[in-house]
């Protein structure tokens, strides 16, 4: 027949191992018994409240807030990066975004080209740049001349002229690629997204902090959320397709 373990009958056979009971140890087993039971019972509550404790709705709501505040912040960000890589491209009108990732050496230290000059464009053909140093034109040039843009900079001592030349049907195809792929990435980019707080929402289901009709809806709602962001991603891209194909 099984026994229930008992710490305090545990504790009794010990002390009995080498000394028989007797009368006058009636007290100290009956104290040991109640220190034995005093431990269980905190062991026990200890347990219940730490390990077995059941998250709040307000644990469980902060959470839900934290993935969505993630996935929104993280898609904002992948929506300015497609913009971005599209502002880089030229099309046949003159923009100064095209020399957004332009980088110079300025005393040493690589520098974004709109930090230390104004860039405006005196017509829809050219550029002008015009630094706040005078003294880093000779990098500037450098910097424009190394880049991928094939523009030919003019350095008169005190400003720069870029003329942007008229793009050929074939080199608009080409870039018209580039920026579908750069789009394509864009899309990717919000489906892994998605994909992260899906598996955010399962945790917390296996975790029982979510039911399963919980993370149905909740994904339901992501889905959304994902198709607004690729609809942003269309819109940009479109337009960037429009002004590549304008002559």
């Amino acid at each position: 027949m099984a026994t229930t373990f008992s710490p305090a009958s545990h504790i009794r056979s010990i002390c009995y191992a080498s000394n028989p009971p007797k009368t006058r140890l009636s007290i100290p087993v009956q104290i040991l018994e109640m220190w034995a039971l005093g431990v269980r019972l905190r062991i026990t509550l200890s347990f219940r409240m730490g390990v077995l404790r059941c998250a709040t709705i307000e644990e469980i709501e902060a959470e839900k807030s934290m993935i969505e505040k993630d996935v929104k912040e993280r898609m904002e960000k992948t929506i300015d990066n497609v913009r971005s890589g599209f502002n880089s491209i030229r099309t046949g009108r003159a923009n100064p975004a095209i020399l957004d990732k332009i980088e110079v050496e300025y005393y040493g230290t690589p520098v974004i080209l709109k930090s230390i000059a104004q860039i405006s464009t005196p017509d829809s053909s050219s550029l002008l740049v015009q630094p706040y140093d005078k003294s880093s034109l000779k990098s500037i040039e450098k910097a424009i001349v190394a880049s991928d843009l094939g523009l030919t900079p003019n350095n008169d001592g005190e400003v720069i002229r870029l003329t942007l030349p008229q793009l050929t049907s074939e080199r608009r195809k080409e870039l018209s690629k580039i920026v579908a792929k750069q789009a394509e990435e864009g899309k990717v980019a919000i489906r892994n997204i998605r994909r992260d707080a899906i598996k955010s929402y399962e945790k917390l289901e296996k975790e029982k902090k979510l039911s399963e009709d919980n993370v149905k809806d909740l994904s339901a709602d992501l889905q959304k959320v994902t198709d607004e962001y690729m609809k942003k991603i269309d819109s940009i891209y479109k337009q960037k397709e429009k002004d590549l194909m304008t002559v």
